[in-house]
């Protein structure tokens, strides 16, 4: 396994664990249980899309890295609500090549 792939399982671990104890304090743990509910996660998945498209077209790359990390993490996010796993995408991904 490479360190993206660490991290991401890392990551996505850390989400399922949000998703589990739902802390007071937590912003993953807000966004399974937000009023709009799965529609919360949809609509940031849309905002940060937008932010990576104008990033890109400044030529940001900071930006767009940080932006792009933003959609990454509420994709996982969406994939923990839709019961699915990092698995889940690099079958995907793996079926594409």
């Amino acid at each position: 396994m490479d360190d993206t792939d660490a991290v991401l399982d890392e990551l996505f671990a850390v989400i399922e664990d949000r998703k589990e104890q739902l802390p007071e304090d937590s912003y993953t743990a807000s966004l399974f249980t937000h009023e709009k509910g799965e529609n919360a996660v949809l609509e940031k998945l849309g905002e940060e899309s937008t932010e990576l498209l104008l990033a890109a077209k400044d030529d940001d790359r900071e930006e767009i890295a940080h932006e792009a990390a933003d959609i990454v993490y509420h994709l996982l996010v969406l994939l923990s609500l839709k019961d699915m796993d990092v698995e889940d995408l690099r079958a995907e991904l793996r079926e594409r090549r």
